[in-house]
């Protein structure tokens, strides 16, 4: 188990990052998602809250030029009889999975229908994550085979009993470069300390203050569903 802070205090660019866990005290599903941008388009954007979860937005519609990579809905929760299920994502891939759970359909097979990014050269790895009511959840990556966009790889990762203060960090770059080179390996194991603002504080402060740009995090109560949020924007 390593810390988050370390590991985002020592690369510049891991690009976009999801955080799932389980709190320290055990009480609740964890979840993080983080933004990151060299461009002016990438940096123009802030979180925003929509009624079943957060969307991008450019923080000045005059400087937008290219929403289609970068405007979405990167969290959506989804309510049925066994409760409340939370998705997140870098992508319009949410969409996908949550039109498929509402159908009955799986977390596999929405994404078997989806592949990287078509941002040559480089193909930027889509990362998703689902958190059931239970508090298990998966994690999956759909990138390119080392930029070679003929073939997909597709990994996915599966937690059905988290245990309390661990966590699992997987994010699309394994660092800055010309390509950006796709991240590697399994997601990170990572500890999970703290309430939910000393949670939020330590992600912010570890990224690179010049490349973030937003930040959501969650504690989602395993008794009730209810989720405690928070978002912070560098355009707040």
């Amino acid at each position: 188990m390593e810390q988050l802070s370390a590991l985002l205090k020592g690369n510049a660019y891991p690009g976009r990052g999801i955080v799932l866990g389980r709190s320290q005290d055990g009480k609740y599903a964890v979840v993080a998602y983080f933004i990151m941008g060299r461009s002016e388009n990438s940096r123009n954007r802030i979180f925003v809250e929509t009624q079943d979860g957060i969307r991008t937005q450019a923080y000045d519609p005059a400087k937008m030029t290219d929403p289609s990579l970068i405007i979405y809905h990167p969290v959506r929760r989804v309510t049925d009889e066994d409760g409340v299920t939370t998705i997140v994502t870098n992508g319009d891939q949410t969409d996908t999975l949550r039109d498929f759970m509402l159908e009955g359909e799986s977390y596999v097979a929405a994404l078997n229908t989806r592949e990287f990014e078509p941002d040559g050269p480089n193909y930027t790895p889509r990362i998703s994550g689902i958190v059931y009511p239970s508090g298990s959840y998966m994690l999956s990556i759909l990138k390119s085979l080392d930029g070679d966009p003929s073939c997909c790889l597709r990994h996915y990762f599966t937690y059905d009993a988290p245990r309390p203060g661990l966590g699992h960090f997987l994010h699309t770059y394994q660092g800055d470069g010309n390509p950006l080179p796709s991240f590697q390996g399994e997601p990170r194991p990572v500890e999970i300390a703290g309430d939910l603002d000393t949670f939020t504080g330590l992600i912010w402060q570890g990224l690179n203050p010049e490349n973030k740009v937003s930040l959501f995090t969650s504690f989602i109560d395993l008794e009730t569903g209810a989720a405690e949020s928070r978002i912070v924007n560098k355009h707040s």
